[in-house]
């Protein structure tokens, strides 16, 4: 099969794009020279992979099973180019972590540039995406580090677990503020924020609730602990969020309280047993254990 990456390339800014002009656009081709490369993979592949209508371009099927695999080539290919371009340069050693959210906002920023302050020259990047997606990632050496949430979902990873005991934010202002310890009972009828309504911490807090005959009312979902804080601030009501988000120094006119019995959040520090990480990853990694250890609950 004579798979070529203007092939690919194509492919992507169709998918993304939805028509000949704008993915033309995209890949500054002309448009002729897009639909010839979008002729030219569908024949070698042997079946159709958009629907045209109008000028608008649908993913079929088979698209759709591609999607993935052509998009882990691509960027198999862009850390390929950017490796070398980090040599070309004379950096010490690049290195990629990746994260579903957790730390994205106040946590990875930080270290990454106390890390940075430390080893001169090494170029990090940051991504942020699905624990799944991340997993996969790492397993297949393209991610050399991920921060996600567990269960760890791939084989072939080793992993570090620190499991942290969650707490309840609010605003300061709140009655709540003055409690000591915060527990279901002092939940009951107020507006609460979740993370997607499945989470762990919400699987937890629901149970809880039922156990103690309280009623719980989510008024809002935020799909990222750092989110649901803003929310908080924001007067959106209460929410249980794990303790580098709640604790963050953000003069926010937020405030943080225990919260029992303990409902508890887990992050997993994954690598791939088989492509281990670049140069400085063990120190990295070392790093973040050192960075990430007040958090967890001791002995766990």
């Amino acid at each position: 099969m004579g798979l070529k990456l203007r092939h690919l390339e194509v492919f992507n800014a169709l998918f993304e794009a939805g028509s000949v002009s704008n993915a033309a656009q995209r890949l500054n081709l002309t448009q002729p020279a897009v639909s010839i490369a979008l002729g030219n993979l569908e024949e070698e592949l042997g079946f159709r992979l958009f629907h045209r209508n109008r000028g608008f371009f649908a993913p079929t099927g088979e698209a759709l099973q591609l999607r993935g695999e052509i998009s882990q080539g691509l960027m198999a290919l862009a850390r390929v180019e950017q490796r070398a371009d980090e040599i070309r340069q004379g950096w010490a050693g690049g290195l990629s972590i990746a994260t579903n959210g957790a730390l994205s906002m106040h946590f990875l920023p930080r270290a990454i540039a106390e890390f940075q302050a430390l080893h001169p020259g090494t170029h990090i990047e940051l991504r942020v995406h699905s624990s799944r997606q991340i997993a996969d990632w790492t397993a297949s050496g393209q991610i050399d580090i991920g921060l996600i949430d567990t269960p760890v979902p791939v084989a072939g990873l080793e992993a570090d677990i620190f499991a942290m005991e969650c707490l309840c934010v609010m605003q300061a202002d709140d009655p709540l503020a003055a409690e000591k310890v915060i527990t279901p009972a002092h939940l009951a009828g107020r507006g609460m924020i979740g993370v997607n309504g499945d989470h762990v911490t919400d699987r937890q807090l629901k149970r809880m609730m039922l156990e103690a005959g309280m009623p719980l009312r989510y008024r809002a979902f935020s799909y990222y602990y750092a989110i649901a804080r803003n929310l908080v601030a924001a007067g959106g009501g209460l929410a249980i969020i794990d303790p580098i988000n709640a604790e963050a120094d953000l003069a926010d006119g937020t405030v943080w309280r225990p919260f029992a019995p303990q409902i508890r959040h887990e992050t997993a520090m994954i690598t791939s047993r088989d492509h281990p990480p670049a140069q400085g990853g063990a120190e990295m990694l070392d790093f973040l254990r050192e960075r990430l250890a007040p958090y967890a609950v001791p002995g766990v």
